[in-house]
């Protein structure tokens, strides 16, 4: 491509939608310019509307466009980076992992409102009601499908890392923060995606960022800060 790609995020900390695009590009190589919003500031709202037309981030500033979601940034990378097969190869395989990537972006609200990301803490474990339990169960077997279907060849979702990895990296990162207790299975593929290099890379800037939001995981008891 042309010009140097523009993506916009938010606090490392606590973004779980920009995390998502981020390590797309970071792990398949594709060069870009981060800028950093940090959320609930004065400021915040109109330097996000400056870049994103939704108020929201990620958003992805191209030459001819911009594109303020994470699951289109990832297609048109893909679209954009074929050689770099961004999604599976195999079409069977592709299909699957664009549904469960899908699934994610639409789903699980249980967890993502109930254990909001924050990479930067250890919280106790919360109390797994009926609508927690539903959504752990089911990114379980999601993993477990995948990992036993299309995992033969690496210890990602789809043997090699993939989108659907970044996809579901955030979730993690929220079974990992709030101590929840999984199978074995499940263990071994979150730590696979906490010792991704982009990963890595994205937790140890985080760990730097100066700002923080008190209230972010209100109502939970945390154990441990990293910063």
């Amino acid at each position: 491509m042309g010009a140097i790609l523009k993506l916009v995020i938010a606090n490392k900390v606590y973004s779980s939608w920009s995390l998502r695009p981020w390590m797309v590009m970071t792990a398949f190589d594709i060069p870009f310019e981060e800028i950093v919003i940090p959320l609930r500031l004065s400021d915040s709202r109109e330097r996000v509307l400056a870049q994103s037309p939704s108020g929201k981030v990620p958003a992805l500033v191209t030459s001819e466009q911009t594109i303020w979601e994470s699951l289109a940034i990832i297609e048109f990378l893909a679209e954009s980076y074929p050689e770099k097969n961004i999604w599976p190869a195999d079409k069977v395989a592709r299909a699957h992992a664009r549904a469960i990537a899908n699934e994610m972006h639409g789903g699980f609200l249980p967890l993502r409102q109930g254990c909001p990301m924050n990479i930067a803490a250890h919280y106790a474990t919360p109390e797994i009601n009926e609508p927690l339990q539903r959504d752990i169960s089911r990114i379980e077997d999601i993993w477990s499908e995948a990992r036993h279907r299309f995992g033969s060849g690496g210890p990602y979702l789809f043997g090699k890392f993939s989108a659907a990895d970044a996809m579901y990296a955030p979730v993690a990162t929220r079974l990992e923060t709030y101590q929840i207790p999984v199978r074995n299975d499940t263990r071994a593929y979150i730590d696979t995606i906490l010792n991704h290099p982009a990963y890595l890379a994205w937790r140890h800037a985080a760990l730097k960022e100066t700002w923080s939001i008190p209230d972010y995981a209100a109502g939970h008891t945390i154990l441990k800060s990293y910063r």
